[in-house]
């Protein structure tokens, strides 16, 4: 049976995941993850990140669902936080931006009938 593509993204998911995707730290991380699941001090070392950084950059990934991290106990006890890429496609077209643009829950910009006194000077 073939595999069900992926539901495609609501305009808020898109956002999150362009928004994301849009620094080159977090762009740096998701190639590093591609390779294999790391722990967060191996991670930080192999790209040359303090921890505290990469855990905030790490927390925007999670959020936006392009990286999922996981804690585990290691054998001597001590609670190692591994991270490994999730599942994503996202085919960027002008069609999909204008379906997902009906699914934002921001509200559109009110348009005003009359213009202000400042815009009629």
């Amino acid at each position: 049976m073939a595999e069900a593509p992926p539901p495609e993204p609501t305009g808020d998911e898109l956002l999150k995941a362009l928004g994301a995707l849009s620094n080159p730290h977090r762009m740096r991380i998701v190639a590093a993850l591609t390779k294999r699941r790391n722990y967060v001090s191996a991670l930080a070392r192999e790209i040359g990140m303090g921890r505290p950084l990469l855990h905030m950059h790490l927390k925007l990934l999670e959020a936006a669902g392009l990286v999922v991290g996981s804690l585990e106990v290691a054998e001597d006890g001590k609670s190692m936080k591994y991270f490994e890429v999730a599942p994503f496609l996202y085919e960027l077209t002008p069609q999909l931006f204008a379906r997902a643009v009906r699914t934002l829950s921001e509200p559109r910009p009110k348009e005003t009938a009359e213009p202000t006194k400042e815009e009629a000077k």
